[in-house]
Protein backbone atom coordinates (compact mmCIF):
# COMPACT_ATOMS: atom_id res chain seq x y z
CA UNK A 1 0.00 0.00 0.00
CA UNK A 2 1.55 3.35 -1.04
CA UNK A 3 1.53 6.46 1.13
CA UNK A 4 -1.46 8.01 -0.63
CA UNK A 5 -3.50 4.91 0.14
CA UNK A 6 -2.31 4.67 3.75
CA UNK A 7 -3.53 8.25 4.31
CA UNK A 8 -7.05 7.02 3.46
CA UNK A 9 -6.96 4.36 6.17
CA UNK A 10 -9.25 4.64 9.22
CA UNK A 11 -8.50 3.42 12.75
CA UNK A 12 -11.55 1.15 12.60
CA UNK A 13 -12.02 -0.67 9.31
CA UNK A 14 -15.44 0.05 7.79
CA UNK A 15 -16.31 -1.30 4.38
CA UNK A 16 -18.27 0.89 1.99
CA UNK A 17 -21.95 0.18 1.61
CA UNK A 18 -23.31 -1.54 -1.48
CA UNK A 19 -23.02 0.61 -4.63
CA UNK A 20 -21.43 3.50 -2.72
CA UNK A 21 -19.26 5.20 -5.35
CA UNK A 22 -17.87 7.95 -3.12
CA UNK A 23 -14.18 8.33 -2.30
CA UNK A 24 -12.96 7.95 1.28
CA UNK A 25 -12.69 11.74 1.55
CA UNK A 26 -16.26 12.17 0.28
CA UNK A 27 -17.27 9.90 3.13
CA UNK A 28 -15.29 12.04 5.60
CA UNK A 29 -17.11 15.16 4.43
CA UNK A 30 -20.53 13.49 4.59
CA UNK A 31 -19.97 12.12 8.09
CA UNK A 32 -18.90 15.53 9.33
CA UNK A 33 -21.88 17.37 7.80
CA UNK A 34 -24.33 14.89 9.32
CA UNK A 35 -22.69 14.86 12.77
CA UNK A 36 -24.29 16.30 15.90
CA UNK A 37 -21.08 18.20 16.70
CA UNK A 38 -21.32 20.07 13.40
CA UNK A 39 -25.00 20.91 13.91
CA UNK A 40 -24.26 22.32 17.36
CA UNK A 41 -22.10 25.02 15.77
CA UNK A 42 -25.32 26.79 14.78
CA UNK A 43 -25.79 27.68 18.45
CA UNK A 44 -22.22 28.59 19.37
CA UNK A 45 -20.84 32.11 19.45
CA UNK A 46 -18.43 33.29 16.77
CA UNK A 47 -17.63 36.81 18.04
CA UNK A 48 -20.95 38.60 18.51
CA UNK A 49 -23.34 36.95 20.96
CA UNK A 50 -26.13 34.71 19.74
CA UNK A 51 -29.51 36.38 19.81
CA UNK A 52 -28.06 39.80 18.96
CA UNK A 53 -29.45 39.37 15.45
CA UNK A 54 -30.10 36.65 12.90
CA UNK A 55 -27.65 38.36 10.54
CA UNK A 56 -24.34 37.93 12.34
CA UNK A 57 -22.18 34.87 11.97
CA UNK A 58 -22.25 31.82 14.22
CA UNK A 59 -19.58 29.13 14.39
CA UNK A 60 -21.59 27.18 11.82
CA UNK A 61 -21.80 29.90 9.16
CA UNK A 62 -18.17 30.80 9.84
CA UNK A 63 -17.13 27.17 9.27
CA UNK A 64 -19.06 27.05 6.00
CA UNK A 65 -17.27 30.20 4.83
CA UNK A 66 -13.90 28.77 5.83
CA UNK A 67 -14.69 25.66 3.76
CA UNK A 68 -15.63 27.79 0.76
CA UNK A 69 -12.37 29.76 1.00
CA UNK A 70 -10.38 26.56 1.56
CA UNK A 71 -11.83 25.07 -1.62
CA UNK A 72 -10.98 28.29 -3.46
CA UNK A 73 -7.35 28.12 -2.30
CA UNK A 74 -7.00 24.50 -3.46
CA UNK A 75 -8.63 25.27 -6.81
CA UNK A 76 -6.36 28.28 -7.33
CA UNK A 77 -3.19 26.40 -6.38
CA UNK A 78 -4.18 23.46 -8.60
CA UNK A 79 -3.64 25.67 -11.63
CA UNK A 80 -1.03 28.16 -10.36
CA UNK A 81 1.46 26.46 -8.02
CA UNK A 82 4.72 24.77 -9.01
CA UNK A 83 4.02 21.54 -10.92
CA UNK A 84 6.03 19.44 -8.45
CA UNK A 85 3.61 20.36 -5.65
CA UNK A 86 0.25 19.83 -7.37
CA UNK A 87 -0.01 16.10 -6.73
CA UNK A 88 0.21 16.70 -2.99
CA UNK A 89 -2.75 19.08 -2.76
CA UNK A 90 -5.89 17.72 -1.06
CA UNK A 91 -8.98 17.08 -3.12
CA UNK A 92 -11.94 19.43 -2.70
CA UNK A 93 -13.93 16.96 -0.56
CA UNK A 94 -11.03 16.51 1.86
CA UNK A 95 -10.26 20.20 2.35
CA UNK A 96 -13.99 20.87 2.76
CA UNK A 97 -14.21 18.23 5.48
CA UNK A 98 -11.15 19.60 7.29
CA UNK A 99 -12.40 23.20 7.14
CA UNK A 100 -15.95 22.33 8.17
CA UNK A 101 -14.55 20.39 11.14
CA UNK A 102 -11.99 22.93 12.33
CA UNK A 103 -14.16 24.51 15.06
CA UNK A 104 -16.30 21.62 16.32
CA UNK A 105 -14.21 21.35 19.49
CA UNK A 106 -14.80 24.93 20.54
CA UNK A 107 -16.90 25.14 23.72
CA UNK A 108 -19.87 27.45 24.36
CA UNK A 109 -19.21 31.19 24.73
CA UNK A 110 -16.13 31.33 22.52
CA UNK A 111 -12.74 31.83 24.11
CA UNK A 112 -14.38 32.62 27.44
CA UNK A 113 -15.60 29.02 27.55
CA UNK A 114 -12.16 27.73 26.57
CA UNK A 115 -10.46 29.69 29.35
CA UNK A 116 -13.09 28.51 31.83
CA UNK A 117 -12.69 24.83 30.98
CA UNK A 118 -8.90 25.00 31.00
CA UNK A 119 -9.09 26.66 34.41
CA UNK A 120 -11.24 23.79 35.68
CA UNK A 121 -9.03 21.14 34.02
CA UNK A 122 -5.58 22.62 34.69
CA UNK A 123 -4.72 19.81 37.14
CA UNK A 124 -6.23 17.13 34.92
CA UNK A 125 -4.69 17.59 31.49
CA UNK A 126 -6.13 21.00 30.53
CA UNK A 127 -8.57 21.91 27.79
CA UNK A 128 -7.86 23.40 24.35
CA UNK A 129 -10.52 23.87 21.66
CA UNK A 130 -8.46 22.58 18.74
CA UNK A 131 -7.39 19.57 20.79
CA UNK A 132 -11.06 18.89 21.51
CA UNK A 133 -11.78 18.93 17.77
CA UNK A 134 -9.34 16.05 17.33
CA UNK A 135 -10.94 14.27 20.30
CA UNK A 136 -14.48 14.59 18.93
CA UNK A 137 -13.47 13.35 15.49
CA UNK A 138 -11.36 10.45 16.74
CA UNK A 139 -13.16 9.35 19.90
CA UNK A 140 -16.36 11.07 21.03
CA UNK A 141 -18.80 11.42 18.15
CA UNK A 142 -21.49 8.75 18.14
CA UNK A 143 -20.90 7.51 14.57
CA UNK A 144 -18.94 4.62 16.11
CA UNK A 145 -18.72 3.24 19.64
CA UNK A 146 -15.13 4.26 20.46
CA UNK A 147 -13.63 5.90 17.36
CA UNK A 148 -15.83 8.97 16.89
CA UNK A 149 -16.43 9.76 13.23
CA UNK A 150 -13.57 7.38 12.44
CA UNK A 151 -12.07 9.75 9.83
CA UNK A 152 -9.24 8.93 7.47
CA UNK A 153 -5.69 9.45 8.65
CA UNK A 154 -5.25 12.43 6.31
CA UNK A 155 -8.35 14.20 7.60
CA UNK A 156 -7.13 13.79 11.18
CA UNK A 157 -3.73 15.14 10.15
CA UNK A 158 -5.45 18.12 8.53
CA UNK A 159 -7.29 19.10 11.74
CA UNK A 160 -4.25 18.47 13.95
CA UNK A 161 -3.40 22.14 14.33
CA UNK A 162 -0.81 21.68 17.09
CA UNK A 163 1.02 18.32 16.97
CA UNK A 164 2.43 18.39 20.53
CA UNK A 165 0.64 17.24 23.69
CA UNK A 166 -0.51 19.40 26.61
CA UNK A 167 2.05 18.10 29.11
CA UNK A 168 4.91 18.79 26.71
CA UNK A 169 3.88 22.43 26.26
CA UNK A 170 2.24 23.54 29.49
CA UNK A 171 4.06 25.91 31.84
CA UNK A 172 2.35 25.75 35.25
CA UNK A 173 3.90 29.08 36.23
CA UNK A 174 1.55 30.78 33.77
CA UNK A 175 -1.47 29.73 35.86
CA UNK A 176 -0.10 31.35 39.01
CA UNK A 177 0.19 34.88 37.60
CA UNK A 178 -2.06 37.52 39.22
CA UNK A 179 -4.21 34.94 41.06
CA UNK A 180 -5.35 36.31 44.42
CA UNK A 181 -6.51 33.40 46.56
CA UNK A 182 -8.92 35.73 48.40
CA UNK A 183 -10.99 36.19 45.24
CA UNK A 184 -13.92 33.89 44.37
CA UNK A 185 -12.72 30.74 42.61
CA UNK A 186 -14.36 31.85 39.34
CA UNK A 187 -12.71 35.30 39.30
CA UNK A 188 -9.26 35.58 37.75
CA UNK A 189 -7.36 37.31 34.97
CA UNK A 190 -8.41 35.41 31.85
CA UNK A 191 -5.06 35.73 30.09
CA UNK A 192 -3.30 33.80 32.86
CA UNK A 193 -5.58 30.79 32.40
CA UNK A 194 -5.29 30.34 28.64
CA UNK A 195 -4.17 26.84 27.61
CA UNK A 196 -1.14 25.95 25.51
CA UNK A 197 -2.04 25.22 21.88
CA UNK A 198 -1.92 21.45 21.88
CA UNK A 199 -3.71 18.13 21.67
CA UNK A 200 -4.82 16.43 24.89
CA UNK A 201 -2.60 13.75 26.41
CA UNK A 202 -5.72 11.56 26.73
CA UNK A 203 -5.75 11.41 22.91
CA UNK A 204 -2.20 10.17 22.39
CA UNK A 205 -3.53 7.05 20.64
CA UNK A 206 -5.20 9.21 17.97
CA UNK A 207 -1.96 11.12 17.43
CA UNK A 208 0.02 7.87 17.22
CA UNK A 209 -2.36 6.58 14.55
CA UNK A 210 -1.91 9.77 12.50
CA UNK A 211 1.87 9.55 12.67
CA UNK A 212 2.45 5.81 12.29
CA UNK A 213 3.02 6.00 8.51
CA UNK A 214 5.76 8.66 8.81
CA UNK A 215 9.43 8.03 9.57
CA UNK A 216 10.81 8.55 13.09
CA UNK A 217 12.97 11.39 11.77
CA UNK A 218 9.97 13.14 10.19
CA UNK A 219 7.97 12.79 13.39
CA UNK A 220 10.85 14.21 15.42
CA UNK A 221 11.21 17.18 13.07
CA UNK A 222 7.46 17.81 12.73
CA UNK A 223 6.87 17.86 16.50
CA UNK A 224 9.66 20.29 17.38
CA UNK A 225 8.95 22.89 20.04
CA UNK A 226 9.80 26.54 19.49
CA UNK A 227 12.79 27.94 21.34
CA UNK A 228 13.03 31.72 21.55
CA UNK A 229 16.34 33.55 21.60
CA UNK A 230 16.83 35.63 24.75
CA UNK A 231 18.79 38.87 24.57
CA UNK A 232 17.73 40.56 27.80
CA UNK A 233 16.79 39.42 31.30
CA UNK A 234 13.32 40.99 30.90
CA UNK A 235 12.71 38.78 27.86
CA UNK A 236 13.80 35.72 29.85
CA UNK A 237 11.25 36.54 32.55
CA UNK A 238 8.56 37.11 29.92
CA UNK A 239 9.24 33.76 28.22
CA UNK A 240 9.26 32.05 31.61
CA UNK A 241 5.62 33.01 32.01
CA UNK A 242 4.44 31.65 28.65
CA UNK A 243 3.47 28.19 27.47
CA UNK A 244 5.71 26.49 24.93
CA UNK A 245 4.60 26.32 21.29
CA UNK A 246 4.75 23.78 18.48
CA UNK A 247 6.48 24.80 15.26
CA UNK A 248 4.75 23.16 12.30
CA UNK A 249 1.44 22.20 10.72
CA UNK A 250 0.75 19.78 7.88
CA UNK A 251 0.15 21.00 4.32
CA UNK A 252 -3.62 20.49 4.54
CA UNK A 253 -3.76 22.13 7.97
CA UNK A 254 -2.00 25.27 6.68
CA UNK A 255 -4.63 25.58 3.93
CA UNK A 256 -7.40 25.32 6.53
CA UNK A 257 -5.59 27.72 8.85
CA UNK A 258 -5.12 30.28 6.08
CA UNK A 259 -8.78 30.01 5.08
CA UNK A 260 -9.73 30.53 8.74
CA UNK A 261 -7.45 33.57 9.04
CA UNK A 262 -8.92 35.13 5.90
CA UNK A 263 -12.47 34.45 7.05
CA UNK A 264 -12.25 35.82 10.57
CA UNK A 265 -10.28 38.86 9.39
CA UNK A 266 -12.75 39.87 6.67
CA UNK A 267 -16.10 38.37 7.66
CA UNK A 268 -15.85 39.48 11.29
CA UNK A 269 -15.02 42.89 9.85
CA UNK A 270 -18.19 42.77 7.77
CA UNK A 271 -20.29 41.94 10.85
CA UNK A 272 -18.64 44.75 12.81
CA UNK A 273 -19.32 47.28 10.06
CA UNK A 274 -22.96 46.20 9.85
CA UNK A 275 -23.32 46.69 13.60
CA UNK A 276 -21.54 50.05 13.55
CA UNK A 277 -18.77 48.86 15.87
CA UNK A 278 -16.17 50.17 13.41
CA UNK A 279 -16.79 53.65 12.04
CA UNK A 280 -15.25 55.34 9.04
CA UNK A 281 -13.23 57.52 11.42
CA UNK A 282 -11.96 54.42 13.24
CA UNK A 283 -10.87 52.98 9.90
CA UNK A 284 -9.11 56.15 8.79
CA UNK A 285 -7.29 56.55 12.09
CA UNK A 286 -6.20 52.91 12.11
CA UNK A 287 -4.83 53.02 8.57
CA UNK A 288 -3.38 56.54 8.73
CA UNK A 289 0.10 56.28 7.23
CA UNK A 290 -0.60 52.68 6.17
CA UNK A 291 -2.66 53.36 3.05
CA UNK A 292 0.17 51.91 0.99
CA UNK A 293 -0.66 48.43 2.34
CA UNK A 294 -3.69 48.39 0.02
CA UNK A 295 -1.95 50.05 -2.89
CA UNK A 296 0.99 47.63 -2.64
CA UNK A 297 -1.29 44.67 -3.38
CA UNK A 298 -3.66 46.45 -5.77
CA UNK A 299 -1.33 46.30 -8.78
CA UNK A 300 -3.60 47.49 -11.62
CA UNK A 301 -6.83 46.86 -9.74
CA UNK A 302 -8.57 50.09 -8.84
CA UNK A 303 -11.09 48.25 -6.62
CA UNK A 304 -8.29 47.33 -4.18
CA UNK A 305 -6.83 50.80 -3.72
CA UNK A 306 -7.23 52.28 -0.26
CA UNK A 307 -9.79 54.95 -1.12
CA UNK A 308 -11.91 52.51 -3.14
CA UNK A 309 -11.97 49.93 -0.34
CA UNK A 310 -12.68 52.56 2.33
CA UNK A 311 -15.53 54.17 0.41
CA UNK A 312 -17.09 50.81 -0.47
CA UNK A 313 -16.87 49.42 3.09
CA UNK A 314 -18.71 52.46 4.42
CA UNK A 315 -21.05 52.82 1.46
CA UNK A 316 -24.15 50.90 0.46
CA UNK A 317 -24.50 47.28 1.55
CA UNK A 318 -23.85 45.84 -1.92
CA UNK A 319 -20.72 47.99 -2.21
CA UNK A 320 -19.49 46.66 1.13
CA UNK A 321 -20.10 43.11 -0.02
CA UNK A 322 -18.12 43.74 -3.22
CA UNK A 323 -15.23 45.20 -1.21
CA UNK A 324 -15.15 42.18 1.12
CA UNK A 325 -15.27 39.91 -1.94
CA UNK A 326 -12.39 41.77 -3.58
CA UNK A 327 -10.26 41.39 -0.45
CA UNK A 328 -11.06 37.68 -0.16
CA UNK A 329 -10.18 37.27 -3.83
CA UNK A 330 -6.78 38.96 -3.56
CA UNK A 331 -5.90 36.84 -0.54
CA UNK A 332 -6.94 33.54 -2.13
CA UNK A 333 -5.03 34.39 -5.32
CA UNK A 334 -1.96 35.46 -3.35
CA UNK A 335 -1.51 32.05 -1.73
CA UNK A 336 1.41 29.80 -2.65
CA UNK A 337 3.18 26.64 -1.51
CA UNK A 338 6.53 26.83 0.29
CA UNK A 339 8.80 24.44 2.17
CA UNK A 340 8.33 25.05 5.90
CA UNK A 341 11.94 24.51 7.04
CA UNK A 342 11.07 21.52 9.22
CA UNK A 343 13.57 19.21 7.55
CA UNK A 344 10.83 16.62 7.03
CA UNK A 345 11.00 14.40 3.97
CA UNK A 346 7.29 13.72 3.44
CA UNK A 347 5.50 16.40 1.39
CA UNK A 348 2.49 16.54 3.72
CA UNK A 349 4.80 17.46 6.60
CA UNK A 350 7.37 19.66 4.86
CA UNK A 351 5.10 21.88 2.72
CA UNK A 352 2.94 24.80 3.78
CA UNK A 353 0.58 27.26 2.12
CA UNK A 354 0.79 30.92 3.06
CA UNK A 355 0.19 34.38 1.63
CA UNK A 356 2.81 36.50 -0.05
CA UNK A 357 4.35 38.84 2.57
CA UNK A 358 2.65 42.07 1.44
CA UNK A 359 -0.81 40.48 1.43
CA UNK A 360 -0.24 38.83 4.83
CA UNK A 361 0.74 42.20 6.32
CA UNK A 362 -2.49 43.70 4.96
CA UNK A 363 -4.56 40.82 6.35
CA UNK A 364 -2.96 41.17 9.78
CA UNK A 365 -3.61 44.92 9.81
CA UNK A 366 -7.28 44.40 8.94
CA UNK A 367 -7.53 41.80 11.70
CA UNK A 368 -5.90 44.20 14.16
CA UNK A 369 -8.71 46.72 13.80
CA UNK A 370 -11.27 43.93 14.35
CA UNK A 371 -9.28 42.81 17.41
CA UNK A 372 -9.11 46.32 18.82
CA UNK A 373 -12.62 47.56 18.06
CA UNK A 374 -14.65 44.35 18.31
CA UNK A 375 -13.01 41.42 20.11
CA UNK A 376 -11.55 43.63 22.86
CA UNK A 377 -14.64 45.82 23.08
CA UNK A 378 -15.77 45.92 26.70
CA UNK A 379 -19.33 44.90 25.81
CA UNK A 380 -18.10 41.82 23.94
CA UNK A 381 -15.78 41.02 26.85
CA UNK A 382 -18.65 41.41 29.33
CA UNK A 383 -20.61 38.72 27.47
CA UNK A 384 -17.53 36.50 27.25
CA UNK A 385 -16.89 36.87 30.99
CA UNK A 386 -20.51 36.06 31.80
CA UNK A 387 -20.21 32.84 29.78
CA UNK A 388 -16.86 32.10 31.43
CA UNK A 389 -18.37 32.33 34.92
CA UNK A 390 -21.39 30.25 33.91
CA UNK A 391 -19.20 27.45 32.55
CA UNK A 392 -17.00 27.36 35.67
CA UNK A 393 -19.98 27.15 38.00
CA UNK A 394 -21.59 24.44 35.90
CA UNK A 395 -18.37 22.43 35.82
CA UNK A 396 -17.87 22.77 39.57
CA UNK A 397 -21.37 21.51 40.34
CA UNK A 398 -21.22 18.60 37.90
CA UNK A 399 -17.74 17.44 38.92
CA UNK A 400 -18.40 17.80 42.66
CA UNK A 401 -21.51 15.59 42.66
CA UNK A 402 -21.62 13.86 39.24
CA UNK A 403 -23.82 10.96 40.32
CA UNK A 404 -26.47 13.48 41.35
CA UNK A 405 -26.35 15.90 38.43
CA UNK A 406 -24.99 14.26 35.28
CA UNK A 407 -27.48 13.01 32.65
CA UNK A 408 -27.68 9.22 32.60
CA UNK A 409 -25.71 8.60 29.35
CA UNK A 410 -22.88 10.88 30.55
CA UNK A 411 -22.98 9.29 34.00
CA UNK A 412 -22.46 5.88 32.40
CA UNK A 413 -19.39 7.23 30.59
CA UNK A 414 -18.18 8.76 33.87
CA UNK A 415 -18.45 5.39 35.66
CA UNK A 416 -16.87 3.47 32.78
CA UNK A 417 -13.93 5.91 32.63
CA UNK A 418 -12.71 4.69 36.04
CA UNK A 419 -12.39 1.04 35.02
CA UNK A 420 -8.98 -0.56 35.65
CA UNK A 421 -7.30 2.73 36.60
CA UNK A 422 -5.37 3.77 39.71
CA UNK A 423 -6.78 6.56 41.86
CA UNK A 424 -5.02 9.52 40.18
CA UNK A 425 -5.71 8.27 36.65
CA UNK A 426 -9.32 7.55 37.61
CA UNK A 427 -9.84 11.15 38.78
CA UNK A 428 -8.36 12.60 35.58
CA UNK A 429 -10.37 10.27 33.33
CA UNK A 430 -13.63 11.14 35.08
CA UNK A 431 -12.92 14.87 35.05
CA UNK A 432 -12.33 14.57 31.30
CA UNK A 433 -15.81 13.06 30.90
CA UNK A 434 -17.35 16.05 32.69
CA UNK A 435 -15.26 18.37 30.53
CA UNK A 436 -16.42 16.60 27.36
CA UNK A 437 -20.04 17.03 28.44
CA UNK A 438 -19.75 20.75 29.23
CA UNK A 439 -17.61 21.59 26.19
CA UNK A 440 -20.15 19.92 23.89
CA UNK A 441 -22.96 22.21 25.06
CA UNK A 442 -24.26 24.99 22.86
CA UNK A 443 -24.56 28.50 24.31
CA UNK A 444 -28.32 28.12 24.71
CA UNK A 445 -28.16 24.61 26.21
CA UNK A 446 -25.52 25.72 28.74
CA UNK A 447 -27.67 28.70 29.74
CA UNK A 448 -30.78 26.56 30.18
CA UNK A 449 -28.86 23.90 32.12
CA UNK A 450 -27.41 26.61 34.37
CA UNK A 451 -30.84 28.15 35.00
CA UNK A 452 -32.33 24.76 35.78
CA UNK A 453 -29.56 24.03 38.28
CA UNK A 454 -29.02 27.43 39.91
CA UNK A 455 -32.05 29.71 39.35
CA UNK A 456 -34.79 29.00 41.94
CA UNK A 457 -37.61 30.39 39.82
CA UNK A 458 -36.72 28.28 36.79
CA UNK A 459 -36.64 24.57 36.07
CA UNK A 460 -39.08 21.72 36.56
CA UNK A 461 -38.85 17.95 36.76
CA UNK A 462 -40.71 17.97 33.44
CA UNK A 463 -38.10 20.15 31.68
CA UNK A 464 -36.22 18.29 28.98
CA UNK A 465 -33.03 19.93 27.79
Amino acid sequence: MNINETMKVRRLRQDQRVDDVRSEYDRDEARLIHSAAFRRLQSKTQVLGLGESDFYRTRLTHSMEVAQIGRGIVQYLSSHCDEKYKEHLPCVALISAICLAHDIGHPPFGHGGEVALNYCMRKYGGFEGNGQTLRILGKLDKYTDEHGLNPTRRMLLGVLKYPVSYNNLVNDKVYKISKDENLPYWLFEAHSQKPPKCFHDDDQAIFDFIMEEFSDKDIQNFTKIKTEEIEHKEEEEEIEHKHKKSCFKSLDCTIMNLADNISYSLHDLEDALSLGMITKLDWEQHFEGKECLFNDVASNREDLEYEAIRDALFGLSHERKNAIGALVNVMVTSSDIYENGSGCGHPLLKLEVKLTPSVEILREEIFNIVLDKVIRDENVQHLEFKGQKLIIELFQALSTDPERFLPKPTLERWKKAANNLVKEEKKQAQMRVVCDFVSGMTDSYATKFYDKLFTPSKGSIFDRL
